[in-house]
């Protein structure tokens, strides 16, 4: 039997928040700019994904998790016949939802899934995050996919279309100073001092806490309030083993919705994950950065343009020091003008509608490879669950300070 068959789009990605979130992003202007669209997201069963993408109401398959070995090792003698188990699977999926389009936003999932879709002549559509392209999207770069790219300065593919990072609307559409005054009284800030927040994202930053811990004095006496968000299972104490405590110093392990940190916030401290520096800019958050000092350099990397237009100051991990707070990041609280010109330079950088680009080049891909919307194809059946079955919630909101930093 025939059935007129809506578009249907395959979403991989996942491991940590900074693919999911994108890949939801995605998927939500998807649904806007075509209603009726099939959707469907794959990752792997014990990456954040199996949690996250079934509470934002998407439906979820999942593959073997296959990690590509750097360098030569037992694992690569075991490559090829894993690596040939999960492309198998991948068909599979693609299959059974009748895929017009992959979209892959990099993660362990994403190699196979590539694989997969090449053999059967399936448009393929990266998205990636970071100045450094991963391994993953550096395949499907080479297998000929469409490739979008946050960062102007990323280097993938012949013809990578800068389009942003795809982010919630609840962040891209976020007036800073309207949302200001509820967002500290929601945090428990004071509507009118001075506000520096800081995040090591989910995963919280021992060194970033160290160094603060050894400042929380100097920012109380200059008047300074601080509202540290140290990750879960991070909170900070004192000599004594007592909780951190300061006048105007407050201590919290996680914030539910970053774009309520970004609206309290004068200043920004944190990581340069792609996700935050990119939120960053399209939000006009004054921000410094220290970059995780660890990985390939890549957070150093995404934080580099934005630092160069003047939006962002970086320092060095081994650099930051309860020293380097009281010399630089206090005087900039203080200086009003001075934030008010770092806003101006990010947010003149920053690209609020990433996601709606995104759904856009999808679709140009999927109508330039003879999909209409009225295409006559066999009727596909519901993908099959590879992995442990996923339970699908009610919708709820999605959490990005969940990102690994």
């Amino acid at each position: 039997m025939n059935t007129e068959s809506p578009l249907s789009v395959v979403l991989a990605g996942g491991g940590t928040a900074g693919h999911i979130s994108p890949l939801l992003a995605i998927a939500g202007a998807l649904r806007q700019s075509r209603p009726g669209v099939q959707l469907l997201a794959v990752g792997t069963p014990g990456g954040m994904e199996a949690r996250l993408v079934p509470a934002a109401g998407l439906d979820l398959a999942t593959i073997s998790r296959v990690p590509l070995p750097r360098k030569p090792s037992a694992d690569m003698l075991r490559l090829p016949g894993r690596m040939a188990g999960a492309v198998k699977q991948a068909g599979s999926i693609l299959d059974e939802a009748g895929a017009d389009v992959l979209v892959g936003v990099g993660g362990y999932v994403c190699t196979p899934m590539y694989l997969a879709a090449r053999r059967r002549k399936i448009p393929i559509v990266v998205h990636e995050a970071n100045t450094r392209p991963g391994l993953a999207n550096r395949v499907g770069a080479g297998l000929g996919a469409h490739v979008a790219v946050a960062f102007a300065e990323t280097r993938l593919g012949r013809a990578a279309r800068h389009v942003g990072m795809p982010m919630r609307p609840e962040i891209s559409g976020l007036d800073r100073a309207a949302a200001r005054a509820g967002a500290r009284q929601a945090l428990g800030l004071d509507a009118d001092r001075p506000t520096l927040i800081v995040t090591g994202g989910s995963s919280g930053a021992q060194s970033v806490n160290r160094s603060l811990a050894a400042a929380v004095g100097a920012l109380a006496d200059a008047g300074v309030q601080t509202l540290h968000i140290t990750g879960r299972g991070k909170s900070v104490h004192d000599a004594d083993g007592k909780p951190l405590a300061a006048p105007g110093y407050r201590q919290v392990e996680y914030v539910d919705g970053m774009e309520t940190v970004y609206a309290a916030a004068d200043l920004l401290l944190a990581r340069a994950g792609a996700a935050t520096v990119c939120e960053v800019a399209a939000v006009g958050v004054p921000a410094v950065f220290v970059p995780l000092p660890i990985g390939n350099g890549e957070q150093a990397l995404n934080a580099a343009g934005l630092v160069a237009a003047g939006g962002a100051l970086i320092i060095d991990d081994k650099a930051f020091s309860a020293d380097w707070i009281s010399g630089n990041i206090i005087p900039l609280l203080l200086d009003t003008d001075r934030l008010a010109r770092m806003a101006a330079s990010s947010e003149q950088l920053g690209i609020r509608d990433a996601d709606r680009r995104m759904a856009d080049l999808i679709l140009d891909v999927a109508s330039s490879n003879g999909h209409s919307g009225n295409r006559q194809r066999p009727k596909q059946q519901r993908p099959k669950q590879q992995g442990p079955k996923q339970q699908r919630p009610k919708q709820q909101g999605t959490n990005q300070h969940g990102r690994k930093q």
